[in-house]
């Protein structure tokens, strides 16, 4: 009988291992959930819009790891991601946020989040809900590419420039192309997930 060199490649060729997108393998159990559970999955709940904003907004010049391993303590820190709570924080209690290492202590970035709270609100007066606001920039629907490996997916797109753009405008901070095309895969305004994962076809139906 032939053994394969490597028992990941036997697993992986009788199917008993998933394959997922290469940015999540080998690396921790809670990033492999995060990729398998939530990664590229419709969000149309603004308390998670507001989290996926505070988070990627801290991830700016980190990586996405980092801020995954520290994503419980921006949740007690923030209020359990409570956009009202965050919007009120007094400059006394930003303070207190950026002596706790529970998250990335950057007094721009938490100064920035309680803005965007602010900012958010006014978007969720203005459209009825930041779900609905964020989901025009796409048409309403996910942004469906079938990319066969993660080079080939953009950092930017025209929708995330546009995107970025208006955020911008409207006073939100750490907002650039590139954070906001990163909320846009992480809430599955497009998918993103590589045509060889598994849960490229889950999420597509195929």
């Amino acid at each position: 009988m032939r053994i394969l060199s490597s028992p990941f490649l036997f697993l992986q060729k009788n199917g008993f291992m998933k394959k997922r997108c290469t940015w999540c393998e080998n690396t921790f159990e809670e990033y492999e959930r995060y990729h398998d559970e939530e990664w590229g999955v419709p969000v149309h709940d603004d308390k998670t819009h507001f989290e996926f904003l505070i988070l990627e907004g801290a991830q700016a010049g980190l990586s996405w790891s980092t801020v995954l391993k520290k994503r419980e303590g921006y949740r007690q820190l923030f209020a359990d991601f409570n956009v009202e709570a965050v919007a009120e924080f007094t400059p006394a209690e930003v303070e207190i946020i950026l002596q706790n290492p529970a998250i990335i202590r950057n007094r721009l970035k938490v100064a920035g989040t309680v803005i965007n709270a602010q900012k958010f609100i006014e978007v969720q007066k203005e459209f009825g809900s930041f779900d609905k606001y964020i989901w025009s920039f796409v048409g309403g629907k996910p942004v469906v590419n079938a990319w066969e490996n993660m080079k080939q997916v953009p950092a930017t797109t025209p929708e995330s420039d546009a995107l970025s753009k208006d955020l911008k405008k409207r006073g939100f901070k750490f907002v650039g192309s590139t954070i906001m095309y990163a909320h846009m895969q992480a809430c599955g305004l497009v998918m993103d997930h590589t045509t060889d994962c598994f849960r490229y076809k889950e999420l597509n139906g195929k």
